[in-house]
């Protein structure tokens, strides 16, 4: 098992940046893949970006170019740095880890939330 605490939501203008953070309780390169989701009010929770524990590195299309997903190995963190936000970026983002134990098991943080106005 793992617990995941984020950091670093806020409220932004549109343009700005905001870095979360996603401490884990274990190292993080015990664990297959981390990853950042997000969610609006009355949808399903989308990816933005993941990491698996080799380094690869997967992003949605409607962030590519704009967010990046890093990790400190030693601190067990991972960090999504969010460039360029727009009001379409706000929503409630959760930090996903993702391991295997008699199939692949997911673990989520309490979320955060970024709010971008325009």
């Amino acid at each position: 098992q793992v617990q995941l605490v984020e950091s670093g939501g806020g409220l932004v203008q549109a343009g700005g940046s905001l870095r979360l953070s996603c401490a884990a309780s274990r190292s993080i390169l015990s664990i297959g893949f981390m990853g950042w989701f997000r969610q609006t009010p009355g949808n399903q929770r989308e990816m933005a970006a993941t990491m698996s524990n080799g380094g690869s590195t997967n992003y949605a299309d409607s962030v590519k170019g704009r967010f990046t997903i890093s990790r400190e190995t030693a601190k067990n963190t991972v960090y999504l740095q969010m460039n360029s936000l727009t009001p379409e970026d706000t929503a409630v983002y959760y930090c996903n880890a993702k391991m295997w134990d008699r199939g692949w098991q997911n673990y989520w943080g309490q979320g955060t939330q970024v709010t971008v106005s325009s």
